[in-house]
């Protein structure tokens, strides 16, 4: 079984081809369709297909919101949100964004790329082929193009491909807390001119939530992020309804992610302006919240992608099959609209929908092989790892040679 995962249909499209065969040239598609009908200029190539009846090829899996270098860990905050510790009391303590933030400043640049390709190779495993990596751990202009370049030398390294996000409104640093005003204008007027200039950002990304950013703030610095040539991106009602759900739609972000309490009418907005919403089902395990509310977006016609949201405090986890099965189990959504979810609509959640997220002639030859017999069976049984093999541009790059 092969699911092409192509944009037309609904969420839960994604097109599979039993029998199928897959062929390639030059890193590109060149056909996909039923192992009867392939085109005799391509029988003599390389193989074109492996596995048996039990055997699944998707696209390679798309992780579209991690966090991926940071210095430490939190785990003391797991235990404390265990004793019923809010994530706004840890925060308010000193833990949380800004304890990451001192850790990573004392971790060198050369330790931050060995503990990232460490966090690549397990993703790579799992059938993840492209990864969005956010700054927001250093809070400085120096810090947060240094975490660039860090995504900059990994990307350089391969084999994944790397999708670069500005986060540095991430949160106000305790230094500049009385200086609100003096740290969003450094965002909009230093650092994201210097990060679009150095080509180091694809993105750029607000945290638009009570203690974090607000509306007005965020519109300032999305409207910087876009005059400078990044795409924009939000954290957006995470922990409270805050109007960043219509915030997304009015300064035509790619996508709003989180929005555990968006509301119908950041929802409508959101549908209307073709934002793509990104559920994250990890936080909202390991935060203990209600879930985003999949259907309520599905049902409005807005393209739901699932990602990991990979950091060291509120989802300390990179294993997107798990956190595709838990979009099943807690967001009531379908393996099929899951796996879309983390594959087409993922790419157009970092805006590579061209490229990648689907198998069709002409886009790159990114994809993973499942032992599974369906994708429903897939997410249904769990397993650490269900992945024999990934590909980019056609290369096997998984399991190692």
């Amino acid at each position: 079984m092969l699911a092409t995962c192509a944009a037309d249909g609904g969420q839960g499209d994604v097109h599979p081809i039993a029998n199928a065969a897959l062929a390639w040239r030059d890193g590109r598609i060149a056909w996909v369709g039923p192992d009867a009908a392939l085109p005799a200029e391509y029988v003599m190539d390389e193989p074109t297909s492996r596995g048996s009846s039990r055997t699944l090829v998707i696209p390679g899996l798309i992780d579209c919101h991690t966090h991926l270098a940071f210095g430490g860990w939190r785990a003391n905050e797991f235990v404390e949100r265990i004793q019923g510790k809010s994530y706004q009391e840890i925060a308010a303590a000193g833990g949380g964004i800004a304890s990451t933030v001192a850790q990573t400043h004392a971790t060198s640049s050369e330790d931050l790329i060995d503990k990232c390709s460490a966090f690549l190779r397990e993703m790579l495993s799992l059938g993840i082929t492209t990864v969005e990596c956010k700054s927001g751990y250093g809070l400085t202009v120096r810090e947060e193009l240094r975490l660039l370049r860090v995504y900059r030398d990994l990307a350089a390294a391969g084999p994944q491909r790397i999708v670069p996000t500005l986060l540095g409104a991430h949160t106000v640093p305790p230094e500049m807390r009385d200086r609100r005003e003096a740290y969003v204008a450094l965002v909009a007027d230093e650092m994201i001119p210097a990060a679009a200039r150095d080509g180091l950002a694809a993105c750029c990304d607000v945290f638009v939530e009570r203690g974090a950013f607000t509306v007005d703030e965020a519109r300032r610095i999305l409207g910087a992020a876009r005059d400078a040539g990044l795409a924009a991106k939000l954290h957006a009602d995470q922990l409270s309804d805050g109007d960043g759900a219509a915030l997304a739609a009015q300064v035509h972000a790619i996508s709003a992610d989180h929005l555990e309490h968006a509301s119908d009418a950041g929802i409508a907005a959101m549908a209307a302006a073709g934002v793509v919403a990104v559920s994250l089902p990890l936080a909202t395990l390991y935060l203990r919240q209600p879930p985003m509310p999949a259907r309520r977006f599905i049902a409005a016609g807005v393209p739901v992608a699932v990602a990991t949201d990979f950091n060291p405090g509120s989802a300390p986890s990179a294993h997107l099959p798990l956190a595709l099965t838990l979009a099943c189990t807690m967001q009531r959504m379908t393996p099929a609209e899951a796996l879309k979810g983390a594959t087409i609509y993922a790419a157009r959640a970092v805006g590579l929908e061209a490229e990648i997220g689907s198998l069709e002639p002409g886009k790159r030859a990114d994809f993973a092989v499942i032992d599974a017999p369906s994708v429903d069976h897939w997410l249904y049984n769990f397993r650490p790892n269900a992945c024999d093999w990934a590909f980019i541009d056609g290369v096997e790059v998984y399991p190692p040679a």
